[in-house]
């Protein structure tokens, strides 16, 4: 059972830590309405009691007085709480008439990073999306793994196609942009990322981590190389050449699957690790003797993140990353790069195996800067001027789900601007935070013990195929509803139904039409079924629950209610609290595949476009202070500021510098430094160490919290300082729309 009874009144309920992409299982003891004990669930299958310092975080979110638990109405420079039908008729009377007036796209939506870790918002958001109509949509995915999308979609044919280092198994990993020590994994989904890394040198294994900063994986790692910022592809492109000069591209039963070999092959032939070691800052020596042994052990991976994906070629590196893994045989081989195959299904599990419609982007531009549409969403750099530049199609009204862009896009001062000069503005948050005290209506969320959870996505992304269901461990309060609710209402409003809908109604109309879709899909195993008798096997229930079922009985391990007796159904998986493992990754090619082809395309032409920008880039001197994000173990969203157990020990809002970097630059430890750039300045106190690159600065994201209005009390007692300020939300990766937050260029001295 999912709770049970010990000791009393106290009792023991089995959760999912929704704070990061690690999903690791929590044992939580309660005592009414009180968390009493959390600590990690010893028998969850997949994080098997591993809990980093964000998990005890849940108890102060949940019991955080700040959270707001009311509806809030702006009446002038104050808000005012107010019932949810007075909230939602206030909504009815502004935003529709905004719509009316100016069109559709004249209402912008902005999603932010938490509604990945929510089955709710993953699900639901997109329904309110297409009632919604609008083309102005924005979200954390543009300044956060984009690139990765682009290249995986164009490479495999799904936005979801992405290849996870196997690292349970592998003898060799690369590591580039990522700090898994501390991210517990990021675009890989592992629990106890540090515990799985060390196993690697134990079995006699190496890690080697290419990196401007000496990070916490990277002290732990065989070996540690500087990188300069936004360099990656010129790095990753002088391993391509060698291994093509060397005569080391060993395809393997790759070979038959593959297109474009001989196309990568010429454009790698004149970025020889001599010609681009200058502008990368590793030696030539060193790139060639890493091709060698990538390509020379028997199981070996290359992996990058976030840091290599939000840099000026987050594209090209992103693509570059599995080139090098297809080269060398690595992809879909134990050990190696390998593709999940998650519960729910995915986009490569769908449809006919091996082959697919591909990925399409730039059906659609900004309005201001013509930047590209991809999957469906505009560059989040782009939202401030869509909002201030007049004319037909101007944004005026914005509605942020879960997002804090003020503080997580590029120049939050721009953003914050604009936000005052909206028409109308709603936010669904559980704060009052730097972004929604411009809002006009703020609805509440949940606490995430008060919801329901799987984790939809993030398990498309795990480095084993597990599924985990977790009940609420508290029930919600009586007169605040499920966000579910929240949206099906909206959902209503914007389609002309007003405040008022039948909100059940909806949620069948919705249910039906997805199993409407599903047995009208080809491949699916409810292909030709009666679709009353999948919604009668569905009830009793609904909103997420009845989604869930759907997703995992006509998933590949699945019951296809009934046409495969024994399978995955949400009501087996809830008898199983700590989870069921269906084992390792497995080789997946080519039926994951859904390119137009049927083959993996080595080089998309977009890609192969955009390597003469690559190549423009190797005539720069590579002079100048450059700036670079971080991120910290105890922190992964601005929000998780204000939760007292993650904001002990000593100050982290600081910046980096090397000692020659500070000797040269009079910059002394522990001082203050005016670090400026195009797009504003910050004071931050510096911290001088040798784990930097000399040339290089390291400010954290997600601070800032000193901006009058909100209403977190412990994140305002430490503010700190937000290395956004200085991106210049003018910088896009073209390829991806994706904000250039690394390779910043700088100027620093002594604040004054």
């Amino acid at each position: 059972m999912a709770t049970q009874t010990v000791n009393g009144d106290e009792r023991v309920h089995y959760h999912a830590c929704t704070l990061c992409e690690a999903t690791c299982g929590l044992e939580i003891r309660t005592r009414g309405r009180t968390v009493t004990a959390l600590r990690g669930d010893a028998a969850d299958v997949f994080s098997q009691g591993f809990i980093c310092p964000k998990g005890y975080a849940m108890k102060d979110l949940d019991a955080d007085p700040d959270r707001l638990r009311t509806p809030l109405i702006r009446c002038g420079d104050r808000f005012e709480a107010v019932a949810w039908d007075d909230a939602f008729a206030e909504i009815d009377r502004r935003l529709p008439a905004i719509q009316q007036q100016h069109g559709r796209d004249a209402v912008a939506v902005y999603l932010g990073n938490p509604s990945a870790h929510s089955m709710q918002l993953a699900i639901y958001n997109q329904v309110f999306l297409r009632a919604l109509g609008t083309k102005n949509i924005y979200s954390a995915s543009t300044v956060d793994q984009m690139p990765k999308q682009v290249a995986v979609g164009l490479m495999f044919g799904t936005v979801l196609s992405a290849p996870v280092p196997d690292i349970d198994r592998t003898d060799y990993l690369l590591v580039l942009g990522a700090d898994p020590f501390v991210s517990n994994g990021s675009l890989m989904t592992a629990p106890d990322a540090p515990g799985r890394l060390r196993a690697i040198l134990q079995r006699g294994g190496k890690i080697v981590v290419i990196d401007p900063r000496r990070s916490r994986t990277a002290s732990e790692a065989s070996e540690h190389h500087h990188i300069r910022p936004g360099s990656d592809a010129y790095f990753l492109f002088g391993i391509v050449h060698t291994l093509f000069a060397e005569g080391l591209v060993r395809l393997g039963r790759l070979a038959e699957h593959t297109s474009g070999v001989d196309t990568v092959a010429a454009l790698a032939r004149e970025l020889a690790p001599e010609v681009v070691a200058a502008r990368c800052g590793i030696p030539a020596g060193v790139i060639r003797r890493l091709a060698r042994e990538i390509a020379a052990a028997a199981r070996a991976a290359v992996y990058a993140c976030i840091g290599t994906c939000t840099q000026e070629f987050g594209t090209l590196a992103s693509w570059l990353v599995d080139v090098v893994n297809v080269l060398t045989g690595h992809l879909d081989q134990p050990g190696g790069a390998m593709f999940t195959c998650p519960a729910t299904g995915a986009p490569h599990t769908r449809g006919t195996p091996g082959r697919g419609k591909g990925v399409r982007f730039g059906r659609r531009h900004s309005r201001v800067r013509q930047a590209p549409e991809v999957y469906g969403e505009l560059p989040a750099a782009c939202l401030a001027e869509e909002i201030e530049t007049p004319g037909d199609g101007q944004v005026r009204a914005l509605i942020t789900i879960a997002g804090n862009p003020v503080l997580s896009t590029p120049n939050g001062a721009r953003l914050d601007a604009a936000l005052g000069s909206l028409e109308f503005m709603l936010s669904l948050d559980i704060f009052l935070n730097e972004t929604t005290r411009h809002a006009d209506v703020i609805l509440p969320g949940l606490s995430p013990l008060e919801q329901s959870h799987y984790d939809v996505l993030l398990r498309q992304l795990a480095i084993r195929n597990v599924a985990t269901y977790s009940p609420a461990v508290f029930d919600p309060p009586p007169d605040q509803p499920a966000e579910w609710r929240t949206l099906l209402r909206l959902t209503a409003i914007v389609a002309g139904q007003g405040p008022n809908a039948d909100v059940d109604a909806l949620d069948d109309f919705f249910a039906a039409q997805r199993v409407g879709h599903e047995v009208g899909a080809a491949g699916s195993p409810i292909h030709g079924r009666d679709p009353g008798e999948i919604a009668a096997a569905l009830a009793p229930r609904r909103g997420p629950e009845r989604q869930l079922d759907l997703m995992l009985r006509t998933g590949p391990y699945g019951d296809a209610f009934g046409a495969r007796p024994g399978g995955l159904t949400l009501a087996r998986l809830e008898a199983q609290p700590h989870g069921i493992d269906f084992g390792p990754l497995t080789p997946r090619l080519p039926d994951v595949l859904r390119t137009p082809s049927g083959m993996i395309e080595l080089a998309p032409p977009p890609l192969v476009a955009d390597v003469d920008r690559l190549r423009v880039g190797l005539s720069r001197d590579g002079t100048g202070m450059v700036l670079i994000g971080r991120r910290d173990l105890r922190s992964n969203n601005s929000w998780m500021h204000n939760a007292p157990v993650l904001m002990k020990g000593k100050a982290r809002c600081t910046m980096l510098v090397h000692p020659s970097d500070a000797a040269r630059l009079g910059l002394t430890d522990g001082a203050l430094a005016r670090v400026a750039s195009r797009a504003g300045a910050v004071a931050v106190p510096v911290e001088v160490t040798d784990a930097m690159m000399p040339g290089v600065v390291s400010i954290p994201h997600g601070w800032g919290h000193d901006l009058p209005g909100i209403q977190i009390g412990v994140a305002a007692a430490h503010p700190g300082v937000n290395c956004n300020r200085l991106v210049d939300e003018l910088a896009l990766d073209p390829l991806s729309g994706n904000a250039v937050l690394n390779g910043v260029p700088v100027t620093v001295e002594p604040a004054g």
